[in-house]
């Protein structure tokens, strides 16, 4: 599994440098326990699905606000029901191309697991 921090954008991220391929690092961690589905719900919008578990949401609502500090362009809205944390991801028209690249990241690390039903939620970002 790669953690280049190849989304990172170097213009608007505050994070030291040092330590932006640790973020990166994070979000793989997370993916690679947790993922069941990524969905682009828009040219600005991504959800992921995450399998629930033990500290799945504390993890996943930490890390959105860690990554809010240093990126403040990112949106994140983190729900959980049913078995499922979702994590719903927007950024502004110039940043979409750090959005394809947390996507890339992503579906990187999707391994199959059980299928589940991803809530629409109305107003998610």
């Amino acid at each position: 599994m790669s953690t280049a921090p190849t989304w990172v954008p170097a213009d608007a991220c505050t994070l030291p440098t040092p330590e932006q391929p640790l973020r990166v690092t994070e979000f793989a961690t997370l993916f690679a326990a947790s993922l069941r589905e990524v969905r682009r719900t828009g040219d600005r919008h991504l959800r992921l699905a995450l399998c629930s578990g033990p500290g799945v949401e504390a993890t996943a609502r930490e890390l959105a606000a860690r990554e809010t500090r240093c990126c403040s362009f990112f949106r994140f809205a983190v729900s959980a029901g049913a078995g499922t944390v979702v994590i719903d991801v927007g950024v502004p028209p110039s940043r979409t191309e750090v959005l394809d690249g947390l996507q890339r990241q992503a579906e990187s690390a999707l391994t199959p697991r059980p299928p589940t039903r991803v809530p629409d939620h109305e107003g998610a970002p």
